[in-house]
């Protein structure tokens, strides 16, 4: 097997491209930070607004984005759309 060679900020843009793709669901289907928080067992908005704007180092996990499709009522995919272009640019 070829090894691939990874560009050192692919995975922080990967982490942000998911974190826009929450964000953009979750207002489409009118849900604040807030109330996401909530349902995924947090008491403020802070992991959330962190993790779709990618700042601090924070992103979603596995664990999270599971969680977050079945109360968006999305497939888990929807939030790696785009995700292709991430090492093209």
């Amino acid at each position: 097997m070829d090894s691939i060679e990874f560009l050192d900020n692919e995975f922080i843009l990967l982490h942000r491209v998911v974190g826009k793709n929450v964000a953009k669901i979750r207002k489409m289907k009118k849900v604040t930070q807030l109330d996401l928080s909530l349902s995924i067992g947090y008491n403020s908005t802070s992991v959330i607004a962190k993790a779709e704007a990618g700042t601090e180092g924070r992103h979603f996990s596995v664990e999270q984005l599971y969680k977050i499709a079945k109360i968006l009522n999305v497939p888990m995919s929807c939030f790696f759309e785009n995700i292709n272009t991430i090492s093209e640019n």
